[in-house]
């Protein structure tokens, strides 16, 4: 559920090979450098250095590159949104213009330059896998290793003549900053959590204010996590729904496709409330949810989802059919909902990865147990139909 897993110990790193050296300090062939392809859509020149042709870019975002953010909040191409790793220019930059690091998952890359619009400046990307700073500094790929690898490979230290990296502050996670410059010369500064500061950072010689350390989580930032979350779960539950209408159609006092349509429609609508439930309306109501545990925040909007939809849907409690099915959609629209609440656990800001690991243990088997139990609940009830 949490996107952040452990770094690397960073005690270990001060023995990973960069160019030119083994893991014992033995010297070893280069390491070839690949830069990035000047063919890239975003690409619109290149900038000459005394290493060799660095593709450039502006701090303007086309059309279409918001329309590549907008197909990737929707889970479009996601895994492949991506540009290739290395240096690039942004502007004009000289040998003492700042260097900024970023992942190689294009809303970042993009997020970032466009908040230097305007500026002469360096980016270095990191090979991120494609996924964003945050998730990559705690996976381990914008970790240290990387770092100074990448620096290695580009030949920085040959381009610039200053040893200033600015980095984003929630690459923290990954990256050992003494180690980098034990490892490469490069001082690592924290930039602010919001690119749109980085202007105001740079003006005041790299100094952040409070309020630039400080991570929010406010409606419109959890609204950005809501599509592709829907997509992601909707795709999952889109081979159940038909299984669903035929179960409904079993038993019950008409035909099997009379009932297909009235029972089996109603599972069908009822699955997809819990998707709703579990995937929209946690994050926007997040702040107001009882409890902290993500778990518990999805079972309690979904038992509201649960009695709207059964009192909608208006059950016949006079017999053991309709009281059986009720219990059924009180156990399974919840636990679903409770699942899928937890795939925002690694996008909070006051979750932690050994807090998210506990709960999953105790809420994992419970959603199991609830829903499974649910499922063969609904199943009888259309049996004694």
């Amino acid at each position: 559920m949490n996107c952040c897993e452990n770094k690397p110990d960073p005690a270990t790193l001060v023995q990973l090979p960069l160019a030119g050296q083994t893991s014992c300090g033995c010297e070893a062939a280069e390491e070839p450098t690949v830069p990035p392809r000047l063919e890239q859509s975003f690409v619109t020149g290149s900038v000459s250095t005394a290493v060799g042709v660095v593709p450039g870019v502006t701090g303007i975002l086309t059309p279409r590159d918001h329309w590549g953010s907008i197909k990737a909040r929707w889970g479009v191409g996601r895994m492949n949104y991506a540009v290739d790793p290395g240096l690039y220019a942004l502007g004009h930059p000289d040998d003492k213009s700042p260097v900024f690091v970023s992942a190689n998952y294009k809303m970042s890359f993009d997020i970032l330059r466009g908040a230097l619009a305007g500026k002469d400046a360096w980016i270095m990307v990191l090979d991120t896998k494609g996924i964003n700073v945050w998730c990559a500094a705690g996976k381990g790929t914008f970790g240290t290793e990387e770092l100074a690898r990448r620096i290695g490979t580009s030949r920085l230290a040959e381009i610039v003549s200053h040893r200033d990296l600015i980095l984003p502050q929630l690459a923290g996670p990954g990256v050992a900053a003494h180690l980098v410059r034990k490892l490469t010369g490069f001082k690592c500064h924290f930039g602010p959590i919001e690119a749109r500061d980085i202007p105001a950072y740079l003006d005041t010689g790299l100094r952040a204010t409070e309020r630039m350390r400080r991570k929010t989580f406010t409606l419109k930032e959890r609204t950005v996590l809501i599509p592709i979350e829907l997509v992601a779960a909707t795709k999952k539950l889109l081979p159940v729904l038909p299984v669903a209408i035929v179960i409904g159609g079993v038993g019950g006092p008409k035909g099997f496709f009379e009932n297909a349509i009235t029972y089996g429609g109603f599972a069908a609508l009822s699955l997809l409330a819990a998707v709703l439930a579990g995937t929209v309306l946690v994050p926007l109501l997040l702040p107001y949810l009882p409890g902290r545990a993500f778990s518990w925040k999805g079972a309690s909007i979904g038992t509201a989802m649960a009695l709207l939809v059964l009192y909608l849907w208006g059950p016949n409690l006079s017999n053991w059919a309709g009281r059986t099915e009720v219990i059924a959609w009180l156990l399974i629209i919840p636990a679903l909902a409770a699942y899928l609440a937890m795939n925002f656990t690694g996008c909070s800001t006051y979750t932690s990865l050994s807090g998210v690991r506990r709960e999953m243990r105790f809420a994992l088997p419970l959603q199991v147990a609830a829903g499974a139990s649910g499922f063969m609940t609904w199943v009888l009830s259309r049996l004694i139909a």
